[in-house]
């Protein structure tokens, strides 16, 4: 997919699928693309990829038909600015709680590339865009992909405003930060986890916003997700993925041969 194709999807409510990838192994770009998938997650909040491989990454990526999604370390403008002139065609802003973060990212996805006082008049309805300068904008912008992360009490609390905020494309839940964040670490069964999953996605989608979670541990409960109309199929990791068959791999090994 494209991002303008990705934009389209998720806003719809079409499913598309992808998964975070990890790996900058020259090998992983051809086998990823073979899955049929439609866009890659690439992690630089908790994974460290510095800014020549993760260019390289989304240029590949991209070139093989993948939208690649990059999440900065912070809901930092300049930050999404720096990975889409890498080559991402969309930017996930991570433990966003309020509606000036939404504005902030969606200067850098919607209004590239302004700055300073001109693009904060604009986002704080001080002013607007010359219609000249507004059709270049929109053009130059239509395939930027602007994704929030959601993953705290506070921004469940702000869900309306955040989810009123027009640019934005998709909303991906964290669910080990909205766990804790919750009182309730890593019980993704509790009610109250359940719950604010639920709210989340029906009121997203309401809205015509693509809603995902990214989770790595069971993929009954992303088909459950699914069904309740998350329509951002973020499915694990490279890294998780395979050290799930090196795991299973290995147990095998040691019982049929009686070594554990």
């Amino acid at each position: 997919m494209t991002g303008v194709e990705l934009r389209q999807a998720l806003r719809s409510g079409r499913r598309v699928y992808g998964t975070c990838v990890l790996s900058t192994s020259p090998n992983w770009p051809g086998m990823i693309a073979s899955l049929g998938l439609d866009f890659v997650f690439i992690d630089t909040e908790h994974v460290a990829i510095d800014r020549s491989a993760l260019s390289w990454m989304c240029r590949m990526y991209g070139a093989l038909g993948l939208a690649p999604i990059v999440r900065v370390p912070e809901p930092d403008p300049y930050r999404a600015c720096m990975v889409l002139d890498g080559g991402a065609a969309g930017v996930i802003a991570p433990y966003v709680e309020s509606v000036d973060e939404v504005r902030r990212l969606l200067g850098a996805t919607r209004l590239r590339p302004l700055k300073g006082r001109r693009l904060n008049d604009i986002l704080n309805a001080r002013g607007e865009p010359e219609p000249e300068l507004a059709a270049y904008l929109e053009a130059r912008n239509e395939g930027t992909v602007a994704i929030i992360n959601l993953e705290s009490t506070p921004a469940l609390e702000a869900l309306g405003a955040i989810l009123a905020e027009p640019g934005l494309d998709a909303v991906l839940i964290g669910p080990h930060d909205l766990s804790v964040s919750l009182g309730v670490p890593e019980q993704y069964d509790h009610p109250r986890f359940n719950t604010a999953v639920s709210t989340i996605i029906r009121e997203t989608r309401a809205r015509d916003l693509g809603v995902g979670i990214h989770f790595s541990d069971g993929i009954e409960r992303e088909i459950g997700w699914a069904r309740e109309g998350a329509n951002f199929i973020v499915h694990s990791s490279d890294i998780a993925l395979v050290r799930e068959a090196m795991a299973a791999d290995f147990t095998r090994f040691r019982r049929e041969l009686r070594d554990s």
